[in-house]
């Protein structure tokens, strides 16, 4: 199983979009997807504050920022080439 942390904070319309995608990834693969609010730390808000909605594959230890599409996130996750 494809584990990714989601890393997003509340009244982000960008991390909305993205949440959608990861929903409809998790009903057609097996992935989990770990939702993190960067504004409980510090530390997460100076990493990820200015870039979330941002996705961590725990496998890979790759990130990626938004903006991305199905496609890509499939790719990410490592469903396709």
């Amino acid at each position: 199983m494809v584990k990714i942390v989601f890393y997003t904070t509340l009244g982000c319309h960008l991390c909305e979009e993205a949440q959608q995608q990861l929903r409809h990834l998790v009903t057609v693969k097996a992935v989990e997807v770990e939702a993190v609010d960067i504004s409980n730390s510090e530390d997460l808000v100076a990493l990820y504050g200015t870039r979330i909605p941002v996705l961590k594959n725990l496998k890979s230890a790759q990130e990626l920022d938004w903006p991305f599409d199905y496609p890509k996130l499939l790719q990410f996750a490592g469903f396709t080439d």
